[in-house]
């Protein structure tokens, strides 16, 4: 007898078949609990192209407003600005997953009904993220997508569940939240052409052929053909659409991809115009049952916890988000004249540190040789030299903080007396009739000439600091979270009741500490946010003592 799984998914195979999807070189099938279902590879094709599937398949803003039920409906409210092109999509995954009789249920009885990212977690996994920028952007997130449903999206469903003759029917918060997370964790931004996009100019663009043209006379001679050259008038003209599609979307992520998806819109590679295809990486032949992964690309935990729910330990794409709050520059000396300088320089009040910048600075870890080249960072802040006379700070190759951010930190740092010079400096280059506008980069000049890099550092080695406290409050060090994930014993959600029996001993269950696979992630994340943060304030202590060690010149 078939188990839930295997009767989902040969219908889902059928639903497929019905739509034009191929499954040249694949098969899908079920992983396991964390993973669901993923695509293997089935047999060698000589091309490479495993898996084909029409574009007219993929849900888009598009395909909701021509829906025959919810189009015209949801064309109003879109034109009337009442949704958005995200939102389309959420709510038509929502009407769709309620109504009894959905076109689309063989796929979404296959998605998963419950996720992995924080909006799902219990508060005791929720409690792990405290201190970290993923709990305050979840808080924030939770409390936005309520007021999303209470005021807009429940009374919309409502509606469009009400052209359906089903108004009986139970709209939940739990249902949105279920569209949202499987737009966000399943979405492609697809690079369609135009022409598909927007047919209407595809036609005016044909009646335009002479007559004596080849390719013209075949599209007259043969009307069935006017959709394939629909997509090749406008070869290379793409309109990038963020959808879902069926099929591709089972594909999961790793670290070493072995294979890519691309958009044929002339049936060139694939013959079949206009679709979104699977095609092999691997420089060898795929393995039978191999599974086929894709890169969901460069993307730290934070964001593959916030979007996928799940995480890579020792995450070499890891980064470090530091932000000065917008709300303290209320409570700085001569806020208002410094908010104005910042505002003339487009000033980024936040940054995000890769991980791989620390190869470039003082403390490399050694882990991976970009090679990339610095001499950028050496002529930006040389140019900055009003005069000419402010010497070129020796550590300047090895500083990984975004210039962009340090100006910002500068002009938050100056004092009195540095401020008077700025601005006797500024307003000297505009001249006494205003005959010249200063920009960001006069700006910019003129701070760093007269205040140099130690009291931006100053500020960024706080910041940097309280960081790192509000991470370890409540959760320990970093070391304490790496003792934690050693002892760690994973269970799913439905295994609560059989982690027993994996305890032999009462000794053996002591040196182990069980917790949900939720609560794990949460820990590798914050346990490399708190890496992270010691590395990058080493550095910035280390390039604050050495400004301060280097004589700074001194507009008189």
């Amino acid at each position: 007898m078939a188990t839930p799984e295997e009767a989902k998914l040969e219908t889902f195979l059928q639903w497929l078949q019905a739509n034009g999807v191929e499954l040249r070189g694949c098969k899908i099938k079920y992983c396991d609990s964390r993973k669901g279902f993923g695509i293997f590879s089935d047999k060698d094709v000589s091309d490479g192209v495993l898996l084909v599937v029409p574009l007219d398949l993929a849900i888009t803003p598009m395909r909701v407003l021509q829906d025959p039920l919810l189009g015209p409906a949801c064309r109003s409210m879109f034109e009337e600005g009442h949704v958005d092109d995200r939102l389309l999509m959420m709510l038509l995954l929502t009407v769709e997953r309620l109504r009894k009789n959905s076109l689309w249920k063989p796929y979404l009885d296959m998605l998963p009904t419950t996720f992995h990212n924080p909006l799902w977690f219990s508060d005791d996994e929720l409690q792990a993220l405290r201190g970290t920028t993923l709990y305050r952007a979840t808080e924030l997130q939770k409390k936005s997508l309520v007021s999303l449903y209470e005021t807009k999206v429940k009374d919309l469903v409502k509606k469009l569940l009400t052209l359906d003759g089903a108004s009986e029917i139970e709209v939940r918060y739990e249902d949105f939240l279920w569209a949202n997370s499987v737009f966000w964790s399943r979405a492609l931004n697809i690079p369609m052409p135009r022409s598909y996009v927007f047919p209407e100019m595809q036609e005016a663009r044909e009646s335009c052929i002479p007559e004596d043209d080849g390719k013209g006379s075949q599209v007259k001679q043969s009307e069935n053909l006017t959709k394939e050259m629909m997509c090749t008038t406008t070869q290379g003209d793409t309109v990038w659409v963020e959808g879902l599609v069926p099929g591709i979307d089972f594909c999961n992520h790793d670290l070493k991809p072995i294979a890519t998806w691309e958009v044929d819109g002339t049936g060139s590679t694939t013959g079949a115009p206009c679709c979104m295809y699977l095609q092999s990486a691997s420089p060898s032949p795929l393995q039978i049952d191999q599974e086929i992964s894709i890169s969901y690309g460069n993307k730290g935990n934070e964001e593959l916890l916030y979007l996928y729910g799940f995480v890579i330990d020792d995450n070499t794409d890891d980064y470090l988000m530091v932000h000065y709050p917008a709300e303290a520059l209320n409570t700085i000396s001569f806020s208002e004249s410094k908010s104005q300088l910042l505002e003339v320089q487009k000033a980024e009040m936040r940054c995000l540190l890769p991980k791989a910048l620390l190869e470039q600075g003082f403390f490399p870890l050694g882990t991976q040789n970009k090679g990339e080249n610095n001499n950028g960072k050496v002529d930006q802040v040389s140019n900055y030299s009003w005069s000419g006379q402010r010497k070129t700070p020796s550590y300047v190759n090895k500083l990984v903080f975004p210039e962009k951010f340090m100006t910002t930190l500068r002009t938050i740092a100056m004092q009195e007396d540095e401020l008077y010079k700025v601005s006797s400096m500024l307003e000297e280059l505009v001249g006494p009739e205003g005959e010249r506008e200063l920009s960001d980069t006069d700006v910019q000049a003129a701070i760093w000439e007269v205040c140099g890099d130690s009291g931006a550092f100053q500020i960024l080695v706080d910041l940097l600091r309280v960081k790192l406290m509000d991470l370890e409050e409540g959760s320990g060090t970093e070391e304490s979270d790496l003792d934690l994930l050693k002892k760690a014993l994973i269970i799913d959600s439905h295994e609560n009741n059989k982690h027993p029996s994996k305890m032999e001993n009462e000794s053996e269950e002591q040196e182990h500490i069980v917790m949900s696979r939720n609560k794990w992630s949460s820990i590798v994340y914050r346990r490399g946010q708190k890496q992270l943060t010691r590395l990058f304030l080493k550095e910035a202590e280390h390039a604050l003592q050495l400004s301060q060690n280097e004589q700074d010149f001194t507009v008189p």
